[in-house]
Order: C-alpha cells, then sequence, then structure tokens
C-alpha cells in the first residue's frame, strides 16, 4: 500500500499510533466471534472491490470491525459518529498501522465533525454503515448526486433505526438499510449488558461517587435502560424510573423499580441517566425543581435528550469541576453538575463497550455487509431485520467461543413441533 494511501485521514496525533495498536490487539483477543469472521473473509473477499464509508464511534473494538471489513476486500473510509466518543490513540493506528482512511479527532467541533462525515461521503461509497443515521442524513440531503451509487447500508442503533424509518415512511431514504441494532444477538447483549455496565462505569470515572445509597434516575425503560437500572440496583442504588410506555413502565415496576414521573423524579434524584433517543427529556422544568448537587448525564445517541441551552439559561455561571464534569451554578444557589457535555457518557468519559458484547454487534455489521452486497439488486428502499440466519449463526459462534453446548431437536420433537394432530 502507498504511503500517500496509508497516511489519509485527519486525527489528532500520529505519534498516538503505539498506544491505539495495543488497544486494538487487546480488544481482539475478546472478540473471538469476528475473529472467525474475518478469517472467512480473508478467504472469500465477499467485499473485494466494495468502496464503503462508515460513521462509526472510533474505538479499538470498531478499529477490529474496520480490520475485518479492510480484509474482507473493502476499500473502508471511517469517520466518527460522535464527537466525543473517539479514541485518539485508535484513530491514529488505524490510519499509520493498518491504512485505513480515519477521520475523526476526540473534542472536535460541530464544524469539523461535519467535515469528517463529507470526507467519508467524498469516497463514493456503494455501502454506507452508520450509527445514528448522520451519514446517511448528510449523504442523502447535500449530496444526492451519489445516491444512486450506493447499493445499501446497515445502521448500528437505536437512534438511527429511528430517523431510518421515518425517512422510509416519508420516500426520502433512497435505498435498503439493514437494522443491525434490531438483531437479537445485538440489542439484547451490546445495548443491555453494553450499556448497562459502560454507563456505569463512565460516570464513576468522570465523578469517583459512591452509587450505593443514592438515589439514581434512569429517563427510559428500553434495552439500554433496563441495562443501566440492573447495574445500578447491583453497586445498591435506589433505583427510579420514568417512562412513557405503559407497558415498560409496568415491567419496571415488576422488576423491583420505582416508577414515577419525571416531574417528580427530579424533587429527589441525585444522579439522572437519560436513555430515551428522544429530546428534552430533562428540561427547563425539571431543571427548577433539582436538588443542589444533582448529576445529570446522557446515554442516548444524541446530547438533546437534556436540554442544555435550558441549562444554561437557568444558570449564572459555569466551571470545570472534573474533566468530564460541568459545574452550573443556579441563580439560587443550586448547583448541577452535567457529565460529558450531554453526549454518551460511556463514551465520553469511559472507553464505552466492553470488547466481549462489541463482538456480536460487529459481527453483525459484517455480515450484513456481505449480505447487502449478495442482495441489495432485490431489496427495496426501507428498513430491513438482520436475516434470522445470520443472528443465529452469531449466536452459534459465540456460544462455541465460550465452550458451551446446547441440546439439538429429536426427529420425534422436530415432528411434534411441525404437526398439529397431538393433543392431550
Amino acid at each position: 500500500m502507498e504511503t500517500a494511501t496509508k497516511l489519509a485521514g485527519d486525527v489528532k496525533d500520529l505519534a498516538l499510533a503505539e498506544k491505539g495498536k495495543r488497544k486494538i490487539e487487546w480488544a481482539n483477543q475478546q472478540m473471538p466471534v469476528l475473529q472467525l469472521i474475518r478469517k472467512q473473509f480473508i478467504k472469500d473477499q465477499p467485499l473485494k472491490g466494495i468502496r464503503m464509508s462508515a460513521c462509526l464511534h472510533v474505538t479499538s473494538e470498531t478499529a477490529n470491525l474496520a480490520i475485518t471489513l479492510r480484509d474482507g476486500g473493502a476499500d473502508l473510509v471511517l469517520c466518527g459518529s460522535n464527537p466525543l466518543s473517539t479514541q485518539d490513540e485508535v484513530a491514529a493506528s488505524l490510519v499509520k498501522d493498518y491504512g485505513i482512511p480515519t477521520y475523526a479527532i476526540k473534542g472536535e467541533d460541530n464544524a469539523t465533525y461535519y467535515a469528517h462525515i463529507a470526507a467519508a461521503i467524498d469516497h463514493k461509497p456503494q455501502i454506507t454503515m452508520d450509527d445514528g443515521a448522520d451519514l446517511v442524513t448528510q449523504l442523502l440531503t447535500k449530496h444526492p448526486q451519489l445516491v444512486p451509487g450506493v447499493i445499501g447500508g446497515t445502521e448500528e442503533t437505536t437512534t438511527g433505526v429511528i430517523r431510518l424509518r421515518a425517512m422510509a415512511k416519508d420516500g426520502t431514504l433512497k435505498y435498503p438499510v439493514i437494522a443491525v441494532n434490531d438483531a437479537l444477538t445485538k440489542h439484547l447483549f451490546d445495548n443491555r449488558y453494553g450499556t448497562g455496565q459502560s454507563t456505569i462505569d463512565g460516570i464513576i470515572r468522570a465523578t469517583n461517587m459512591l452509587i450505593a445509597g443514592m438515589r439514581v434516575v434512569i429517563a427510559g425503560y428500553g434495552w439500554c435502560g433496563r441495562g443501566v437500572a440492573m447495574r445500578a440496583k447491583g453497586l445498591g442504588a435506589d433505583v427510579i424510573v420514568t417512562e412513557i410506555n405503559p407497558t415498560r413502565a409496568l415491567e419496571a415496576i415488576m422488576d423491583g423499580f420505582r416508577v414515577m414521573p419525571m416531574a417528580d423524579a427530579v424533587r429527589i434524584g441525585e444522579i439522572f441517566v437519560t436513555v430515551t433517543g428522544n429530546k428534552s427529556v430533562i428540561a427547563h422544568e425539571h431543571f427548577e425543581k433539582m436538588r443542589d448537587g444533582a448529576v445529570v448525564c446522557n446515554s442516548g445517541h444524541f446530547n438533546v435528550e437534556i436540554d442544555i441551552p435550558a441549562l444554561e439559561k437557568l444558570s449564572s455561571s459555569k466551571k470545570i469541576a472534573r474533566p468530564f464534569v460541568d459545574e452550573y451554578a443556579m441563580k439560587d444557589g443550586r448547583k448541577i453538575y452535567l457529565l460529558g457535555e450531554g453526549r454518551l457518557i460511556n463514551l465520553a468519559a469511559a472507553e464505552g463497550h466492553p470488547a466481549v458484547v462489541m463482538d456480536m454487534s460487529f459481527a453483525n455489521q459484517a455480515l450484513a455487509s456481505e449480505y447487502m452486497v449478495k442482495n441489495a439488486k432485490d431489496l427495496k428502499p426501507q428498513v430491513y431485520a438482520v436475516p434470522e440466519p445470520i443472528d443465529r449463526q452469531i449466536a452459534k459462534l459465540k456460544l462455541e467461543s465460550m465452550g458451551v453446548q446446547v441440546d439439538k431437536l429429536t426427529a420425534e420433537q422436530e415432528h411434534y413441533l411441525a404437526s398439529w394432530s397431538e393433543g392431550t
């Protein structure tokens, strides 16, 4: 590979590459499913000659996905999907050691963030890979001339899938996209166990607070909310859930948590975590009622879940209390602490999901990309689920990597399940 191509991208400092390579190799050891897929990709070259643009959190786990796609023949360009989630050392290593053009710098401003997405779009992708649908949105709205060359895409997270389904509904989506997030081997594990552990990790790293005995308010009881609630409870927190969905609220109660409206929760909560995928979940009226010293953070994809402009208006001053902790002094003397600028706290202040969880998520991404290349001509411009055989294959590979075996149906059992004649 030529040096000019090898050094393409925009990263903080190539001198960080050695540290980044060590992180990438460490993560790889905990991603056995992706290792198996990579070996098969090297042999079969399913993505040979395919231009891919990926907009993902640039972490050590993502690096191993990028390397797998590259080794499967893809001509890949990577950019960050969040200004605060990039691991600069990993981005440097991807460029310097692996020859993958990467455009991502931790803490980049809004203009740079979108310039990096534009750089990925300039690659004229045939396959897009997104985490939050920013790449797709920019491609469709700002670069429509490139859309005919796109054969399909994949989407990693709940927020992105919601946006894409809205695009498909109003006719804006112009090519098929596979909702990787909706695979059982993704959201049941990544969203619940990954977000659960890494969110608490981010809060503790940012604040060094003891979770035991704290009243922790979790907005949203989807799979991410379930995970955060489970881990907070395990550390001894008094967990309160807020919800708009009656069924999920009932489930939270049955799981042993208190449920109440946010308007009531803000009066007693000490730590607040939003994981809804919606905007202004914690708004002006909530900040007015919060206790002195309340800590507020977000683990949903975008920072709009917390109405930060409202918090700014209510405060008389702002200062950095600790790394990733902004102290807002309210005009009435109270102090409210915002973590990670309201962005994904598990990636802003910590390292995101453990590699062993991302192994399954990124296995879905790799195999969904292969599926899209093979089947895009038969698909319409809408959002598709990950095919069940892929989901089951990943679960099977994961169990094998753990040394776990499961039972198989006997011929008699298969016949029984396929018939209706036998009864009592």
